[in-house]
């Protein structure tokens, strides 16, 4: 593999790429190469589609492309028929036979695999007819589609690493820190801050040597955007990463991901490998005299790594336990020394905004919040995937328009932003606009990009415990603020959905929310809260349902539920009898049944049985 040695070298790659690999042939792409896709069964969907285009003589008529998430994770495994950009959902091995014969060699669409709109029942034979996709604005993600992340020759092919040649050759660390500080990029990975003031704050701190890290730490339940970039184009985040180094004058970088992330650490290791054979990373970057090198950390799982002296802390063989803000990281961060970090998002933004120009993307978004965002939209929605939107787009855009709405008809009741730490916004802040500033002000926040929908049956209450006992399970237990007082508000939300608590609980819950926020030592601890004082606001008669009338309207909280049948409704099928696991309903065929209210466990499986709504639950 020839050594790149300039921009000049870098575009004749790249056209002697497209002239010899990529041809005006058909193509078939195929969502394969990210984890969601590989559970879905998209490996045996890629080789039943070598076999055939082999059995049919096709093989060297049409191409082949293997990638990673497409967003729509609800419908994959994916296949998209170029040029005419035909997409069909869930597919599976059985079909492929059917797609060549028909498709592919007659032009004829399978109705049954297309996607059909939950919304207006229209099946939808391209991206473009697909609501899920019309609002988005897939600037990072979009790239997937056309890459291979094994593949470096695909990312270059698409002007990939273009952006770091050009800063090599044509700009100063300084000037390249202007142009992040002109586009008003900023974090994604949770608070937001300005990342241009970062890398100048990191480029002007005393000290050597200087260190990049992306953290790519994501323990945010339901969330994995940053395991999908990773997945699907590591080499963005790579070239981002080198960019950054130069900014700031560093020369070793460090990725810390999640354990839990294989096949992102796979793609991550050979994207570096090749990286490095084409001179594009390691010493003499493109020839430029600019050295840096990216080393892959794994983390063990810990929820609180995502804190960034935590991370730096774990990094340093130490355990993940956060430090004091006072210091900063950018003067003293990884073995005190100046550090700039970033999320894996953030760096996948850094080449677009260099190739495209600052004052392109500060056109996008509102005043404050520029750019897009992407969010995992998954819980109660029947479009769960990875959106990729412009800041300041409404929720009900998201969970409307892209999302689908909430299935069976079901009433939206609330969204939580920003992961377990993040607020659960109410149905009725439904217009809010999606940016710092707006998500902060409802009691939410951005986040790392995490999206849980709730439907009418979720219980608030129950939501807000069950974020509660995640963090105090995350907590590193350091300071006695999230230690202690996670320990409460856990035993008083378990009291409240027990019917135990009194409305003295819940306003020494309150308080200790408050005082959390207050003193915490780190960024878990400071918005820990969160969950617990947006559904008090926002909910609060449905804790005062718990406590004063020992009632659960979701028919969530066991101990507050009773399950009857309906005398005039059962019909004695005695299907009910059959699923309740511990004997609890008697009756004779044909005639209705009863429960023994003493023994039964609440589990619902006889509500969940019957077909006749014959079961009431209360």
């Amino acid at each position: 593999m020839k050594k790149v040695r300039n921009l000049q070298d870098l575009e004749a790659l790249r056209k002697s790429i497209l002239q010899e690999k990529y041809s005006e042939k058909p193509c078939i792409i195929i969502s394969e190469k990210s984890t969601c896709c590989y559970l879905s069964g998209s490996k045996e969907v890629v080789e039943a589609f070598k076999d055939g285009l082999k059995n049919f003589d096709l093989e060297n008529q049409i191409d082949i492309k293997s990638t990673g998430c497409l967003g729509f994770c609800e419908i994959e495994p994916i296949v998209i028929l170029e040029p005419k950009g035909i997409i069909y959902q869930k597919v599976k091995k059985e079909d492929v036979l059917e797609i060549i014969t028909e498709t592919i060699l007659n032009d004829i669409i399978i109705d049954r695999l297309l996607y059909v709109d939950p919304v207006k029942g229209k099946k939808c034979k391209t991206e473009e007819n697909m609501p899920f996709y019309k609002k988005q604005r897939r600037f990072v993600l979009g790239n997937n589609r056309f890459i291979d992340p094994l593949v470096i020759d695909d990312y270059i092919a698409i002007n990939g690493y273009k952006a770091l040649a050009t800063v090599l050759e044509k700009m100063r660390p300084e000037k390249v820190i202007d142009v992040i500080k002109q586009s008003g990029l900023r974090g994604r990975g949770g608070g937001g801050f300005p990342t241009g003031k970062k890398w100048e704050y990191a480029s002007k701190a005393e000290g050597e040597p200087k260190y990049v890290i992306c953290n790519a730490d994501e323990g945010d339940p339901g969330a994995y955007m940053d395991r999908s970039l990773l997945e699907g184009n590591p080499h963005s985040v790579i070239e981002g990463m080198i960019i950054g180094a130069y900014a700031i004058g560093s020369h070793e970088g460090y990725v810390y991901v999640r354990n839990e992330y294989p096949l992102a650490v796979k793609h991550l290791e050979n994207a570096i490998k090749q990286a490095q054979e084409y001179g594009l990373l390691g010493k003499n970057v493109l020839g430029s005299g600019f050295s840096f090198n990216i080393e892959i950390s794994r983390g063990g799982g810990a929820f609180v790594c995502g804190e960034s002296t935590a991370l730096m802390a774990s990094l340093e063989g130490k355990p993940g336990e956060p430090r004091a803000k006072y210091i900063h990281t950018v003067e003293k961060g990884l073995w005190n020394k100046p550090t700039n970090l970033n999320n894996v998002e953030t760096w996948a933004n850094v080449p677009l905004i260099i190739n495209r120009g600052a004052e392109w993307y500060a056109k996008i978004g509102t005043n404050t919040s520029k750019g897009t965002k992407i969010f995992s939209l998954v819980g109660k929605i029947n479009n769960t995937g990875l959106v990729e939107v412009p800041m300041g787009i409404k929720l009900r855009e998201i969970i409307y328009d892209i999302g689908g709405g909430i299935p069976d008809s079901k009433k939206f009741k609330a969204v939580q932003t920003g992961g377990p730490s993040g607020g659960c916004i109410p149905e009725s802040l439904i217009d809010l606009p999606v940016d710092y500033e707006k998500l902060s002000e409802a009691g939410s926040m951005m986040g790392s990009g995490g999206m849980i929908v709730m439907d009418e049956d979720t219980c608030m209450v129950d939501v807000a415990k069950y974020f509660v006992n995640f963090l105090r399970e995350e907590s590193c237990g350091k300071c006695v603020p999230c230690r202690e007082g996670l320990e409460r508000m856990g035993e008083i939300l378990t009291n409240i959905t027990e019917g135990k608590a009194t409305n003295q609980d819940l306003e020494l819950l309150e308080d200790l929310g408050g005082v959390i926020k207050d003193t915490a030592l780190c960024a878990l601890g400071g918005t820990a809260s969160n969950p617990v004082l947006s559904t008090i606001q926002y909910f609060r008669d449905e804790y005062k349902d718990h406590i004063e009338h020992k009632k659960c309207s979701a028919g969530v909280c066991k101990a507050l539920i009773t399950f009857t049948i309906d005398e005039n409704k059962c019909t004695g099928c005695g299907m009910c009898l059959k699923q309740c696991p511990q004997n609890v309903i008697s009756g004779e065929k044909k005639k209705p049944h009863k429960i023994d209210q003493e023994k039964c466990i609440k589990c619902g499986a006889c509500y969940d049985t019957c077909k006749f709504n014959a079961i009431n639950r209360r």
